[in-house]
């Protein structure tokens, strides 16, 4: 399977593949519009590329090298998002000696428009990690989690609206449950809420009161387990209103994005870009003048 995974990333690089026509939206646009999401997860403070001697990726990833894919497309798409679906931080001596700062200053310089938080965000505690949050010049979307009796009180937003050309887009982040998984003194009182029912919540307000063109959900649940517990394809399928969710956690490189339907029968695109920083995701929306829904097209680039 991973070996058909990078023949497929392979064969991706630079180009696309047509994946149909998903999801509903609700309202038109009025000419035919293109818009670009970039996104990544699990980066782990793998700020270089992994070793030249590395016996799986060997010299594959690393931020300058994303940065410049991301200048890239940025100046042959008009209209680009940049997001991040946590655990941005842990994994390299650079988390280690900087606590964080290194990763959060360098996705201010590539422009990230929004993140999520991962559970080893949360790993030098909730102090140290509301000092990082309030470096981002982006904003960090935490929907079902509570952090009101915790320093990361106000730190974090619920949702994010943002105009892109004509495409208004909702998004809202959809964190894991920390206990029996982050060590309690590291989260302290944040309180965690059920996923899918403050997704649908939030989805139906963006979309209904709030005149959302697109719902992403960027989330940290893991895109599919063996069991029910909750994850992106769970989400999916008792969703309503949320178009895309983009995941992490469980470091999965997809060969394509998942098409699941959602409790409408309408189609939610579910994708993941591995982990590391060595791919970078790209979904493409065309959305064209007197349709009510859009033309999904996929990329995977090998950073």
């Amino acid at each position: 399977m991973q070996n058909s995974r990078r023949q497929f990333i392979k064969k991706s690089l630079w180009g696309t593949a047509a994946l149909g026509m998903a999801p509903s939206i609700s309202s038109c646009v009025q000419s035919p519009v293109r818009l670009t999401i970039l996104h990544t997860n699990d980066v782990h403070s793998q700020i270089d590329p992994f070793p030249a001697n590395h016996s799986k990726w060997p010299d594959k990833g690393g931020f300058a090298r994303r940065a410049e894919l991301i200048n890239q497309v940025r100046t042959e798409e008009e209209e680009v998002l940049l997001l991040d679906c946590g655990d941005i931080f842990q994994g390299t001596p650079y988390f280690n000696i900087y606590k964080g700062k290194l990763e959060i200053d360098l996705m201010n310089k590539m422009k990230y428009d929004a993140a999520t938080l991962g559970n080893h965000e949360f790993d030098n505690g909730v102090e140290a990690l509301a000092v990082n949050v309030k470096r981002a010049q982006f904003p960090f979307i935490c929907s079902n989690y509570d952090f009101t009796e915790t320093p990361l009180k106000g730190e974090t937003i619920p949702y994010k609206i943002i105009q892109k050309g004509a495409v208004k887009v909702g998004i809202i982040g959809l964190g894991i449950e920390l206990a029996g998984l982050v060590n309690p003194k590291s989260y302290e009182q944040s309180q965690y809420h059920d996923p899918i029912e403050v997704g649908n919540q939030l989805a139906k307000t963006l979309k209904q009161e709030k005149a959302c063109d697109l719902v992403i959900a960027l989330s940290h649940l893991g895109y599919r387990y063996s069991d029910s517990k909750v994850s992106d394809v769970v989400v999916a399928q008792n969703s309503k209103n949320i178009d895309i969710i983009l995941g992490g956690h469980t470091h999965t490189f997809m060969e394509q994005p998942d098409m699941v339907k959602n409790l409408d029968g309408n189609e939610v695109v579910v994708n993941q870009a591995g982990w590391g920083g060595m791919y970078l995701g790209r979904l493409d929306l065309e959305m064209k003048s007197g349709s009510k829904q859009v033309s999904i097209i996929n990329s995977i680039y090998h950073v």
